[in-house]
């Protein structure tokens, strides 16, 4: 007993220590730098407030397509048996542990002015993407995408099936059955989805600052912002960043008890 007592101490100890150096001491340090007496005007500048609502829109735009997009790929891996499905789950998932800056390279060379796909659709029909806010929305729906699938799937998985068979039974369409039956049953798990994927699209740098740039009103979101800001002006970086850390605290407040259990 006392050999467990002191090995669950020590460990107890470790993850403390640890926890307090990579989390805790960076957030105070956020909190006791901040410039709260003139917070107020810096949030208030056109630039920051212009960042803010860009960041608003194309997190929420690519929140849309990772709802209409994952949503059928979800479907898919979870209640389709076909050849490559591992594959498949694996390249949806890719982005989650590639880094966001060759994620860019790659909707670059395939979507830029010269890219694969980006040089027929500035010939045929005289489309640009890279360097626009249409590329700041496809750089965050690539990041953010695999949370919502992933999210989902396992959703879709853990439902019970007889309830599905039983409204099958009594004459309900397949899409009846999807929107009256499988969707509510896995309601919670869509909202945490959709949550982590916006969370995820809001807080989005490397991918697109690579295809997308950094120009403001049109690409420069709040990320972004806070990167241009730390040589020029550090007070609004570190204020600008308490922004996005209270929604990233707010979004995992929300998501407690599926994520994270109740305390």
């Amino acid at each position: 007993m006392r050999r467990r007592s002191s090995s669950a101490s020590l460990l107890a100890a470790i993850g403390g220590g640890a926890l307090a150096v990579l989390v805790v001491i960076p957030l105070v340090a956020l909190l006791a730098r901040a410039p709260w007496s003139s917070a107020a005007d810096i949030l208030g500048e056109p630039a920051h407030r212009t960042a803010l609502r860009l960041s608003l829109v194309v997190s929420l735009w690519s929140l849309v397509l990772s709802v209409v997009l994952g949503l059928p790929i979800a479907w898919l891996l979870a209640r389709v048996q076909f050849p490559g499905r591992t594959v498949l789950r694996a390249l949806v998932t890719l982005p989650m542990v590639l880094p966001p800056v060759v994620g860019g390279v790659a909707l670059l060379v395939a979507f830029g002015r010269r890219g694969l796909v980006g040089q027929w659709l500035d010939r045929w029909f005289d489309v640009q993407l890279a360097f626009t806010t249409a590329a700041a929305v496809l750089a965050a729906t690539f990041v953010s995408l695999p949370f919502f699938v992933v999210t989902v799937e396992a959703a879709l998985r853990g439902v019970d099936r007889r309830y599905e068979d039983a409204a099958r039974t009594l004459g309900a369409r397949p899409l009846t059955v999807l929107r009256r039956v499988t969707l509510p049953a896995i309601r919670g798990s869509l909202a945490a989805g959709a949550a982590l994927a916006w969370a995820r699209a809001l807080g989005e740098f490397g991918a697109t600052i690579t295809f997308a740039g950094s120009f403001e009103g049109r690409t420069q979101t709040m990320p972004l912002a806070i990167n241009a800001a730390l040589d020029a002006e550090p007070r609004a970086a570190i204020l600008l960043s308490l922004v996005l850390l209270l929604i990233a605290v707010v979004v995992l407040s929300t998501l407690r008890d599926r994520w994270l259990g109740s305390a």
